[in-house]
């Protein structure tokens, strides 16, 4: 994997987490607002923050999908993840579980180098 792919993976990941909890917390103003108490419009702040955060997700997304070759369905599950509750956290901890393997496997791949030239 290539510093850009890598950073595209990486940048996805920082945004995932934000995102998420956007999400759940203007979810959670906006029952608040409409079952409990009418006159709280914390909606009104949050709301754009979390389009901001929700833009800068697809934004990253895109890139991450351009740089690293997603299969269509692939790319439709982690784009799905950001509409869901509680889904950023799941896309940020596929990729970076994703990204461990990647370096296991690269020091694997090292060392099997190191064994045949030595």
């Amino acid at each position: 994997m290539d510093l850009k792919t890598a950073s595209a993976i990486r940048r996805l990941r920082l945004i995932s987490v934000p995102e998420g909890v956007s999400w759940i917390i203007l979810f959670s103003c906006t029952v608040i607002k409409y079952a409990i108490n009418p006159d709280v419009d914390v909606a009104r702040v949050l709301g754009p923050i979390h389009g901001v955060l929700f833009i800068l997700y697809v934004l990253f997304w895109a890139d991450a999908w351009n740089r690293t070759k997603w299969n269509k369905g692939k790319a439709a599950l982690y784009f799905a993840y950001s509409i869901i509750p509680g889904g950023g956290f799941i896309i940020e901890r596929t990729l970076r579980r994703a990204a461990e393997d990647e370096v296991i496997a690269a020091r694997a791949r090292k060392e099997k180098e190191g064994i045949v030239n030595a």
